[in-house]
């Protein structure tokens, strides 16, 4: 198994930078930036992702060979849509369906180009801008909901805030992330003030979204980011840091948790979304009903029923993206989706484990994954941005660790950029 390196800091040396790669990370800084804006339909993001297709195409971005799997899994999921669309040829927010999951795919396939070449700077660029627009918009939608904008009830959803966001429960994953991306700074470098509390605003935006599935994903994302932080920390000393940390957030928690209870819609909001409700979850109609009748249709409809079709004909939808793979992609995109997730999760694990300079990139995009991926069984997030993001991010490093491994894990280059990180 592979730890973190534990050699003294080198001095960089200043390399001229051209101006197309400048280019590029300036549309990069820009597109991720703009993910947050996803109440509109297409969003700002989804026009700027031409632009960084563009800037790449200058800059002379290359698909690695370690990308062609997640090209064939993608192409093979959306090939699975094409085909079911033919249940609903004339539905034309089902067409929009299918063409937002092509999009979203390419989009993946852009990321993980970008991530697999000179990626410490390209990384650098894209936590800048994503912690910036995470803070933003949490900040946005917290005054709201403590009535600083009384008139903006449009960031809210029944009491929960969703910011810039259609719902709570794809803005609180969002915030995962550069949570966990701060987190792991703090763990292995010690904890700065401006750090912790971008991390608390984060952390504000991911509570207050009332999400259930954001609270079991950040949970689990962070159990598995201090587990690899603590397998891959290079003395015994560092290990200890994860261990001391985790009961000490554990104890502020506690404390803050006390705190937020004694107000008290705070807590009537709380009790309401701590336990399974029927109308919602159990009970004729529920989540857990529809779930077991989109399993009972899986043999039925080898081709799928295509979007939109189940909530039409069972009131809404099952709210698994594992089913919704079948249910809406068929037998063709429902294998590969799933496979699509298990190859990403053994990719993902591999480079957490790899020593490398964006190893810390690796463990909290991987630690994001798994919550994602759990929190999955009980939503639909084959259509959110961050986890595409998620998928060329967790790609694009397998590409740059295998270039690493082809140019001698010990060059110069290499041992300084590691250095830097340790």
């Amino acid at each position: 198994m592979a730890i973190r390196s534990a050699v003294p800091p080198a001095p960089i040396l200043a390399v001229a930078v051209p101006f197309r790669e400048r280019l590029l990370q300036l549309v990069l800084y820009i597109t991720v930036l703009a993910s947050s804006l996803a109440f509109i339909e297409p969003s700002p993001h989804d026009y700027l992702m031409g632009v960084l297709a563009l800037a790449c195409i200058a800059a002379g971005v290359r698909l690695e060979r370690r990308i062609a799997l997640l090209l064939l899994l993608l192409l093979a999921w959306n090939l699975g849509g094409i085909i079911a669309l033919l249940n609903v040829p004339t539905d034309e927010r089902s067409v929009q369906y299918v063409a937002t999951s092509v999009y979203l795919a390419l989009a993946a396939i852009i990321f993980a180009g970008v991530f697999a070449q000179n990626s410490m700077a390209r990384l650098d660029k894209m936590r800048s801008a994503y912690t910036l627009t995470a803070i933003l918009t949490t900040l946005l939608g917290f005054a709201v909901y403590v009535h600083l904008l009384p008139d903006r009830h449009e960031f809210l959803l029944f009491g929960r805030i969703k910011s810039t966001f259609k719902d709570p429960n794809v803005f609180g994953p969002f915030l995962i992330l550069p949570a966990m991306l701060l987190i792991e700074d703090m763990v292995t470098r010690g904890v700065r003030f401006g750090k912790l509390v971008t991390t608390l605003i984060l952390l504000t935006g991911i509570f207050f979204s009332y999400s259930r599935g954001a609270w079991i994903n950040f949970a689990l994302s962070t159990a598995v980011l201090l587990t690899f932080i603590f397998l891959t920390a290079p003395t015994p000393r560092a290990r200890m840091r994860p261990i001391l940390l985790t009961i000490a957030s554990a104890v502020g928690l506690a404390l803050a948790l006390a705190a937020l209870l004694s107000i008290q819609s705070v807590r009537d909001m709380l009790l309401d979304r701590a336990h399974l409700t029927n109308y919602y979850d159990v009970g004729e109609g529920g989540r857990f009903d529809l779930q077991e009748i989109a399993v009972g249709l899986l043999f039925d409809k080898p081709f799928g029923l295509g979007p939109f079709e189940f909530s039409r004909l069972y009131g809404t939808q099952q709210h698994n993206v594992y089913l919704q793979g079948f249910m809406v992609y068929g037998w063709l995109g429902g294998i590969s989706y799933i496979t699509l997730i298990l190859t990403t999760l053994y990719v993902g694990l591999r480079n957490a484990l790899v020593r490398s300079p964006w190893q810390p990139y690796a463990i909290a995009a991987f630690a994001t994954f798994v919550g994602i991926v759990a929190e999955s069984f009980v939503i639909d997030s084959d259509h959110w941005r961050h986890f595409f993001l998620l998928l060329g991010l967790i790609w694009g490093l397998a590409a740059a660790n295998a270039k690493l491994r082809r140019n001698g894990s010990h060059s110069n280059g290499a041992l300084r950029l590691l250095a830097e990180i340790s």
